[in-house]
């Protein structure tokens, strides 16, 4: 089946009596033309004016009903239900097509949309060139400030921002990688921009994109689509600000947002919660959209490699880049769909940070590099990227500070951790999660292995009762992707999981896990299934057994993700590829969906490529070993 870049929201309708559900799908388009070729056109995210005319015949035949702005918001005002499979229409960049291909349509099918302008396009001189796909566009490929009245007058086009020079990159690090414009902290080269001076750019952006939409159009923006879907809680609040308290993205497929307000802490939740929309890309034909439509995205699988940046950090910038290019590479060649990529630094290998990837307000900075690979990972090798980071293991440059707080474990072995009941530590690392997010541009967080608690350590944490240690600590990581989220909307969530408390669920007093407690509260446990570190005599049966537990539970095998150890730590031998790809095979046929392994060693080509590409390809799964 043909597939497009589709994000599918299912908002929820709850209304004061009885709750009730509703779906709505928004659509994003952005040119739509005669021309376009029927796969693999230069511009990737045209549509062509028959499919388009096709995709509102069949979205009509098969009971979507085309609902307004205004409906969406008196459905988020919890006014008035939206109809069962609302469908919203938008139309991304302002392009003049939107006008001569588009609005004649939205005419006769009587269909409303949403028409998203970048105003400082609209705005340019006749001498000035936009690089737009496959050429640069000029003034007369956007809209005119008189097309846009038309529409807007015409009672079926709401006109929303699509801000007045923020769809463009800037500078985001030391290494000069062009970012997302909303987003990011400009880098000037000798310092980032302060928050304050962020918010100051934002500000006057989205006020210069409402002030002309008004004096053009008579009406001032209600709805700001961000560009490149590339939006924070902060930046929302200045749209919300500026009167426009919707906000759509792209991200976020199957995300739930309630559309029913109840109560002031609901109605601040979605003043800062944009919607998710749905890509139009590759020129979909009906079938193409029927297909991702009715594709269920349960049965998409997780293939992850946890890396350590560690090993692409260099003090030679130029082996430094090196190493980068060999890791993404790598990922190419592998194509896993994420990568799990430290955010720490652990250079002595007890398992906790000594330093960070990027700036922060706590602990040294190793270097600068987080947000440079993490940009590269999602851009180039085209994954999802996760920042692996620790929840109580830090070891802290003020050495009283960390005499305080450091938990006084039995076990010289154990990983150096903070007191998760000290608010210090809480108030400490909530700030580090939120200095990543803000400085660095990634998908999701995996919570590490530091995050356990032996049943000696802290005896008045919980009571000393082990479902509330486990509780607690789950608590605690769930404040960190708060923190985080504030920059970083929709984080996904991953958190380690020892095999042990699976295994032998009375086990939980001495790690304070429990895989019921992990399921509830990520959206994936990356269980660690490694039979060696168990030090098991049979490492199948073991595995076996593994899955055999984890599948009794609800949603058991649906989020959890069995992460293989590609090194015998033990010995210090790598686990051969042929071993791998036996366990990786085993697991699959015993029904596990999501699978990843750690450490994927890019430098050293462990697991080789043929054997990677087998067993954790997310494309094309499986390979014959060596197969190209």
């Amino acid at each position: 089946m043909r597939r497009f870049a589709l994000v599918l929201m299912t908002l929820w309708l709850a209304l004061s009596a009885a709750p009730l559900r509703a779906s709505l799908v928004v659509l994003s388009y952005h040119d739509v033309r005669d021309d376009v070729a029927p796969k693999g056109d230069p511009d990737p995210y045209a549509v062509s004016t028959a499919n388009f005319a096709m995709h509102l015949d069949w979205l009509r035949a098969h009971g979507y009903v085309p609902v307004s702005v205004q409906q969406v918001l008196d459905a988020r005002a919890g006014l008035q239900p939206l109809p069962g499979r609302a469908v919203l229409l938008t139309f991304d960049d302002g392009l003049r097509s939107a006008y001569t291909h588009v609005f004649p349509l939205l005419k006769a099918y009587g269909w409303p949309a949403l028409v998203a302008p970048v105003t400082g396009w609209m705005e340019m001189g006749a001498d000035r060139r936009v690089a737009y796909g496959a050429r640069d566009f000029g003034r007369d490929d956007f809209l005119t400030w008189a097309q846009l009245r038309e529409m807007r007058d015409s009672g079926l086009v709401e006109i929303a921002s699509h801000s007045h020079d923020l769809h463009r990159g800037v500078p985001g690090n030391p290494f000069g990688n062009l970012l997302p414009a909303a987003t990011t902290r400009l880098w000037d080269g000798g310092g980032y921009e302060s928050d304050a001076a962020w918010r100051q750019r934002i500000h006057a952006d989205l006020a210069t994109s409402r002030d002309l939409i008004l004096r053009h159009t008579g009406a001032a923006p209600r709805v700001m689509v961000w560009p490149y879907a590339a939006y924070s809680h902060e930046a929302n609040a200045i749209a919300g600000g500026l009167g426009m308290p919707l906000s759509f993205d792209l991200e976020g497929r199957a995300q739930e947002a309630d559309l029913g307000l109840q109560g002031e802490a609901r109605v601040e939740q979605h003043a800062l919660a944009s919607l998710a929309r749905l890509l139009m890309h590759d020129n979909p034909d009906v079938r193409d959209l029927a297909g991702e439509l009715r594709r269920d995205l349960a049965l998409d699988g997780v293939r992850a490699l946890q890396i350590d940046l560690d090993h692409v950090h260099d003090a030679d910038p130029e082996q430094q880049a090196r190493n980068l290019d060999t890791l993404v590479q790598r990922v190419r060649d592998v194509r896993p769909s994420h990568v799990f990529l430290q955010a720490f630094a652990d250079p002595d290998g007890d398992g906790a940070a000594d330093a960070l990837y990027f700036p922060n307000r706590h602990l040294p900075v190793r270097a600068d590099l987080f947000n440079r690979v993490a940009w590269q990972l999602r851009t180039r090798a085209g994954v999802r990227v996760y920042a692996w980071m620790p929840v109580l293991g830090y070891v802290l440059p003020d050495a009283r500070l960390q005499r305080e707080l450091r938990i006084a474990a039995a076990d010289p072995a154990d990983i150096p951790r903070l007191d998760p009941g000290d608010a210090r530590t809480q108030a400490l690392v909530s700030d580090l999660y939120e200095d990543l997010a803000r400085n660095a541009a990634f998908d999701g967080l995996l919570f590490h292995d530091d995050a356990y608690l032996r049943d000696d350590e802290l005896p008045g944490y919980g009571g000393g009762d082990p479902r509330r240690r486990t509780a607690g600590l789950v608590d605690f990581t769930l404040a960190l992707k708060a923190a985080a989220e504030r920059w970083r909307p929709k984080l996904a969530t991953a958190r380690n999981l020892f095999a042990r408390p699976v295994l032998e669920p009375a086990s939980e007093a001495w790690f304070a896990q429990d895989l019921d407690a992990f399921l509830a509260a990520y959206d994936h446990t990356a269980l660690m299934a490694m039979p060696a570190l168990e030090g098991t005599d049979d490492p199948g049966r073991w595995l076996r057994a593994l899955v055999e537990t984890v599948a009794r539970h609800p949603d058991g095998l649906a989020r959890t993700l069995f992460e293989l150890q590609t090194v015998d730590w033990r010995s210090g031998r790598r686990v051969p590829p042929p071993v791998l790809l036996a366990q990786v095979r085993a697991l699959q046929a015993a029904g596990v969906r999501h699978l990843g392994w750690y450490p994927d060693d890019f430098i050293g080509d462990h697991p080789p490529l043929p054997a990677a590409r087998a067993a954790m390809s997310a494309r094309r799964f499986p390979y014959a070993e060596g197969a190209e």
